[in-house]
């Protein structure tokens, strides 16, 4: 039973059982319905509440109520209800009517529509129903919708915040590395020119310490020779 046929069944409920001749049939009613109502499953009784508006309209009007469960769809008050221990319908003000259920169970969980009809009228406009209200029972959690959204913000946050921390520190931990790197670059290059200057330094001392012994030995020859030859001068 779809949205239509529900209106269907209004038409049916509300025959026409006179004709207004050249008279125009104005009127138009219009359905409110919450579109949400959720309640833990302690809770024993529960209200849908329902609101209607009529213009034009003459008589009194008729209000049915209908659910659809995931597998099927029952006519609870039509106007009459099926189960008077379970279902019953208020009115505690005017074009305000609820569908009281009473002994909640989570298989209460349905789409409940509220239908009005002024049998009296020809208008297509005087059968209507609502956009439905989601009954949610909820078993043992006793946490709703909202509640559930606010949850997930602040967990999709906080890992939001744990994610923008490890990324941040991956980037300083990277910086950090390559300064690391870069440094012992540096570093390793002063040691190699050090070593280098080390090297020339110590083949420069050597090469002086060669020569200052070439120059001693140089110089000791010398004074060999000149002491030979003043003998030599001496002799003669």
């Amino acid at each position: 039973m779809c949205r239509w046929e529900i209106l269907g069944f209004l038409e049916d409920a509300g025959q026409r059982t006179f004709k207004t001749g050249s008279v125009i049939d104005t009127c138009e009613v219009t359905v409110a319905q919450p579109s949400l109502r959720e309640v833990d499953y302690t809770v024993s009784t529960v209200n849908i509440t329902c609101s209607f508006s009529a213009s034009g309209c003459s008589g009194s009007a008729q209000v049915l109520w209908f659910r659809f469960l995931a597998h099927k769809h029952e006519a609870l008050c039509t106007p009459l209800c099926t189960n008077t221990g379970k279902f019953k319908v208020t009115e505690p003000s005017k074009n305000n009517v609820s569908l009281q259920i009473s002994h909640l169970t989570v298989n209460d969980s349905a789409v409940y529509f509220c239908g009005v009809a002024f049998s009296q009228s020809f208008s297509p406009t005087s059968k209507q129903t609502g956009e439905g209200t989601i009954l949610v029972v909820r078993e043992g959690t006793g946490k709703s919708y909202t509640e559930e959204y606010t949850l997930m913000i602040v967990l999709s946050s906080l890992l939001f915040l744990y994610n923008t921390t490890i990324l941040s520190l991956f980037i300083i931990y990277y910086k950090s590395k390559s300064k690391l790197l870069k440094k012992t670059e540096r570093e390793n290059e002063n040691g190699e020119q050090h070593k280098h200057n080390s090297g020339r330094r110590v083949f420069q001392a050597i090469a002086q310490e060669l020569y200052r012994k070439r120059y001693a030995e140089n110089c000791h020859r010398t004074e060999i020779l000149g002491t030979d030859d003043d003998s030599i001068y001496q002799n003669r």
